[in-house]
């Protein structure tokens, strides 16, 4: 799994969102027979990006995969390292480490979670108010 791509998914989901509005949904997850909005579909894929590096009820990190020094020693658990792309299945980081280019858009992930960062709906509805 790439974060980047999964990142632009998300990203275009919710500016389609913000045309369609909650009136457009589609089946999600595929088979399931839930409809739901394209921008919960978007926070789903949020929510499972930033789960790849939080600490699971386990106590283990996905991204570190079965690395025993990156998920129990106490030097090197709260270090997370960016990979270059990720087990679809289990989420561990696979690939070239320090990939701070793309997959530290984790970062923004966060930021748009948490509300730091205004919505697109929000900027639409600033740039239509300031051109009246």
């Amino acid at each position: 799994m790439w974060f980047p791509l999964n990142y632009l998914i998300a990203r275009a989901l919710e500016r389609y969102h913000e045309f369609f509005g909650d009136a457009f949904t589609i089946e999600y997850p595929t088979g399931s027979g839930a409809s739901t909005t394209l921008d919960d579909v978007a926070a789903d894929i949020w929510r499972r990006l930033v789960g790849i590096f939080l600490v699971g009820e386990d106590g283990r990190r996905p991204c570190f995969g079965g690395v025993d020094r990156m998920q129990n020693d106490a030097r090197w658990r709260d270090n997370l390292l960016f990979f270059e792309y990720f087990n679809g299945d289990t989420g561990a980081g696979l690939g070239a480490t320090h990939q701070t280019g793309w997959t530290a858009l984790v970062a923004d992930v966060i930021r748009r979670r948490h509300g730091t960062l205004p919505s697109v709906g929000e900027i639409i509805a600033r740039v239509m108010r300031d051109a009246d």
